[in-house]
């Protein structure tokens, strides 16, 4: 996961909170077990941990989010299309914190949510049923060209902040994603808050024993800001980063060039 240095403090910490996708058993060489084997296998878990397949892509990477979020009380099937076979599930909670994701389209009786799956813009459709549902009036604003975060509440400004983007090698992925999990590392780090989002380093498949996952934390040297110096992540002031920690879980990011 491309939090910084140091690498693998935090790292650590995520691979220890994530849900990791179950991996099917051994298959036998038998014939005879092999058909059962594979029709034993269990389908993928949609977590920052796992890449998906089979499901469609969010076609419409800068669109204006409406702000529904759904979060599933219980592990749910994740379907390709409304009606047909799951591909996937979404567990209930991941990284320590319950599972909040924003709905990019409706369908009666369906919602087709972003998920925080590889690859990056995966979404999957999931039934209404069973879910509880909220209304975030906030929005993440990342500009990479001018290497600047700005919080929206509905249509009044929380703040705006100079912030530290990915290097040439590690960039920032781009499109719209969501606020995953928020996280406090156990031990001191660089930043006491770390906010995963839905989306991963570009370039980088693993990061220090992680998933490349991209988050916004703080930074101690605030030289930083204003430079492209990071493995992916958005490194933020102390101030922007006491109110990104105050937004609800499922809030859409948008990270433009």
């Amino acid at each position: 996961m491309p939090l910084d240095a140091p690498r693998r403090l935090l790292c650590a910490a995520l691979v220890a909170m994530s849900l990791v996708a179950s991996t099917p058993a051994g298959v036998s060489a038998s014939p005879v077990t092999l058909a059962a084997s594979v029709a034993a296998t269990p389908l993928p878990q949609a977590t920052t941990s796992t890449e998906l397949s089979g499901l469609p892509q969010d076609t419409d990477m800068y669109g204006k989010l409406s702000g529904l979020v759904v979060h599933p009380a219980r592990t749910v099937a994740v379907y390709a299309l409304p009606g047909g076979k799951p591909a996937a599930t979404l567990p209930a909670k991941q990284l320590g914190s319950q599972t909040w994701v924003p709905v990019v389209e409706a369908r009666k009786g369906w919602y087709r949510v972003l998920l925080p799956s590889k690859p990056n813009h995966v979404t999957g459709w999931i039934k209404t049923k069973g879910l509880k549902k909220a209304r975030s009036r906030y929005r993440a604003i990342v500009k990479l060209g001018t290497m600047q975060l700005t919080v929206m509440n509905a249509k009044k400004k929380l703040g705006t902040w100079t912030v530290a983007i990915g290097g040439p090698e590690t960039p920032t992925p781009v499109g719209r994603t969501f606020l995953l999990a928020l996280m406090s590392p156990k031990k001191k780090t660089y930043s006491p808050l770390i906010l995963p989002l839905g989306t991963h380093s570009p370039t980088l498949d693993t990061f220090g024993g992680g998933p490349g996952t991209v988050a916004f934390h703080g930074w101690p040297d605030r030289k930083v800001f204003g430079k492209a110096v990071t493995h992916g992540c958005v490194r933020v002031p102390a101030g922007a980063l006491k109110v990104l920690a105050g937004l609800p879980l499922g809030t859409p990011v948008l990270i433009a060039p």
